[in-house]
């Protein structure tokens, strides 16, 4: 009976998680499709003849101040869309959080799905992209964002699970600037590419034992906070 009342009391968070979980994809997908349509319409007015690393008319493009300021200023808008939308999925602060990671994930990964159906681009994996403006260009491999948004995917399903059963997973003070760091290290390592995009040699500006750092860090971080709250 007690087995019974208690698998009766979890399947019915679990039902509305998941039910709230796709909607939230869903809302994902469709905000990487609007997002990868504006970038149809900048490749067009600026790389005409093609999207391809280096970029050689940065200066060109730097040029435009109120297209960049519009820009930055649609990126500063869809992080606030984003918190929004969390906010309003999640019903605590760690379930928004959640969210939070679960959108951006999905957008990230859809917004190159739909420009591999728009554009048929990225050819590879491999291929550059500029990732974000706030506050310099950031730049790498396509893989890097990829990896990042595949792994906040993972972190968000594990927070809903044991949001679900009443054991949320919970970081201490010390390890709360731990995750700050991994990602402050993530960050630089974009924005170092990002100072370089216009040379021959951009690649190499890329450091990918930076980047797999942050990564790694967090990655443990988090395995932490999992192992302590059994």
């Amino acid at each position: 009976m007690f087995t019974h009342e208690r698998l009766r009391d979890t399947s019915a968070p679990l039902k509305t998680t998941l039910m709230r979980f796709v909607i939230a994809c869903l809302f994902g997908i469709a905000f990487g499709y609007i997002e990868s349509a504006v970038v149809v319409y900048l490749r067009v007015i600026f790389h005409p003849e093609g999207f391809t690393f280096p970029l050689s008319n940065v200066d060109t493009i730097l040029q435009h101040k109120a297209l960049l300021l519009t820009e930055i200023g649609r990126e500063a808008a869809t992080i606030v869309l984003i918190l929004t939308g969390a906010w309003l999925f999640g019903r605590n602060l760690q379930q928004r959080f959640a969210y939070f990671l679960t959108i951006f994930a999905v957008w990230d990964i859809f917004y190159y799905v739909w420009l591999k159906v728009l554009l048929n681009w990225p050819a590879r994996i491999s291929d550059w992209d500029i990732l974000f403006l706030i506050p310099v260009a950031w730049a790498g491999p396509v893989v890097a964002p990829v990896l990042i948004s595949i792994t906040l995917l993972v972190f968000a399903i594990m927070i809903f699970y044991r949001d679900c059963y009443g054991r949320p997973i919970r970081a201490s003070r010390i390890e709360w600037p731990g995750f700050i760091a991994a990602a402050v290290v993530v960050v630089v390592s974009f924005c170092i590419a990002g100072r370089h995009i216009a040379e021959p040699d951009y690649q190499s500006y890329f450091y990918w034992p930076v980047f797999a750092a942050g990564q790694i860090g967090a990655i443990a971080l988090f395995v932490k906070c999992l192992l302590k709250q059994k």
